[in-house]
């Protein structure tokens, strides 16, 4: 079986399964579909630290499903603009891990993280792979990955 490394952009995650779908992302469903396809190395959900009970009941559920969660404050600016995003945190983790496993697994729509997937492509021999709601996944991102998989009905709650 192949070695697995999955990578979670929780916030971008969340908002495009609610404005594509309306509907919430299923994370058990997502690691046993990934399981059945390979031994998960590592699976990592990179999210904002949590502010209210509601989300700390999510990270402590991702926790029981397989996941290590890795947080950051949001941070909000005199301006009124914010910031909590993990492109670079992602970044860093999934380069020093894709050399280590024949399988980097992204969950991001993200364009910012096209350079990211095409230095992995021409650096290891690591598959890329990007799963996320298709009409809102930037086509830079598509174009580098060499497995996309959309968001269905089968990954949501």
């Amino acid at each position: 079986m192949n070695n697995l490394a999955i990578f979670v952009d929780v916030q971008n995650i969340y908002y495009t399964c609610k404005q594509g779908f309306s509907r919430s992302f299923n994370y058990r469903a997502l690691h046993q579909q990934l399981s059945q396809r390979g031994n998960i190395q590592h699976a990592i959900a990179y999210a904002i630290a949590p502010a209210d009970d509601g989300q700390i009941k999510f990270q402590d559920a991702l926790k029981h499903i397989g996941f290590t969660v890795k947080t950051k404050p949001y941070i909000q600016r005199s301006d009124g603009s914010a910031k909590g995003d993990w492109d670079v945190g992602i970044t860093i983790d999934m380069l020093d891990i894709a050399p280590h496993v024949d399988e980097v697994i992204l969950l991001s729509g993200d364009g910012d993280f096209d350079l990211l997937l095409k230095k992995i492509n021409q650096s290891t021999q690591c598959y890329t792979h990007v799963i996320s709601v298709e009409c809102l996944t930037a086509k830079s991102l598509t174009d580098q990955c060499q497995i996309f998989t959309p968001i269905d009905t089968t990954l949501l709650l």
